[in-house]
């Protein structure tokens, strides 16, 4: 009975794999939010991020602008989709991403190399409100 136990054991699949592999959310579209970038004073900052989705695979861009100067960057990013989890990378700085998607929102932190708290709202129009109006 006891090498029943063991040898029944190791044939189930544990549920973490499955979530893992299972994609169960679309980022395709264009994301905005705000968030609050300290660089010695905490400023705003807005973001846009436009992405396609490719199965668990997704490409785009990201802009940021930051302070009241509205000092901005962008860039290129891909991620991977596992879940309702997105996690991205700039492919051409070090901005990098964890975010959990429900719906039209997705919420999680983003390293610029610091690390903040973020909630982006998928949206109809790619241009971001002036981020002087806000």
């Amino acid at each position: 009975m006891a090498a029943a136990l063991v040898i029944g054991a190791g044939c189930t699949t544990p549920p973490d794999w499955i979530e893992r592999t299972l994609v169960t959310v679309d980022v395709t579209g264009t994301w905005y939010g705000a968030s609050s970038v300290r660089l010695g004073t905490a400023y705003p900052a807005f973001w846009l991020i436009e992405l396609q989705q490719e199965g668990p695979k997704a490409k785009g861009s990201t802009r940021v602008r930051i302070g009241p100067d509205s000092m901005e960057q962008s860039g290129p990013i891909e991620g991977t989709i596992s879940g309702d989890v997105f996690t991205f990378r700039q492919t051409n700085g070090p901005v990098t991403g964890e975010l959990t998607v429900s719906g039209d929102k997705m919420t999680g932190e983003i390293l610029q190399p610091f690390r903040f708290p973020i909630v982006l709202r998928r949206v109809e129009s790619p241009s971001p409100p002036d981020s002087r109006r806000q």
